[in-house]
């Protein structure tokens, strides 16, 4: 008998998304410093610690996203959270791919019905 051991994500990300990330955590920071508070005042009206504060702006992938929405909210950018995969070419490319696949396969369905 095999016995399951619980495991987790490691906390390394690809550099790519450790890139993501520290952007992220930037962007917030620029934001609160734009409000003029301090990371305490954000961890207060977060109700986290200051040090998780630290730690998004810092890009820290272990953060919970409820902690970033948390903070989003006392920053009053709670609506940003609305724009993830928004756009989502790809997804749209591919829906409009399988959109044409089958009106073609309709179409060549309907010439043989008629026939």
């Amino acid at each position: 008998m095999t016995v399951m051991t619980k495991t987790t994500m490691g906390t390394k990300l690809p550099r790519k998304l450790e890139q993501k990330m520290a952007v992220v955590g930037e962007q917030i920071k620029l934001a609160r410093l734009r409000r003029n508070l301090s990371v305490a005042q954000v961890a207060e009206r977060a109700t986290c610690s200051p040090l998780t504060v630290s730690r998004i702006e810092k890009g820290v992938p272990t953060v919970a996203i409820g902690i970033y929405l948390r903070v989003l909210y006392a920053l009053q950018l709670e609506d940003d959270i609305l724009l993830l995969a928004q756009r989502d070419e790809m997804g749209r490319a591919l829906q409009d791919l399988a959109l044409t696949r089958k009106r073609e396969r309709a179409s060549k369905k309907k010439a043989t019905n008629n026939k």
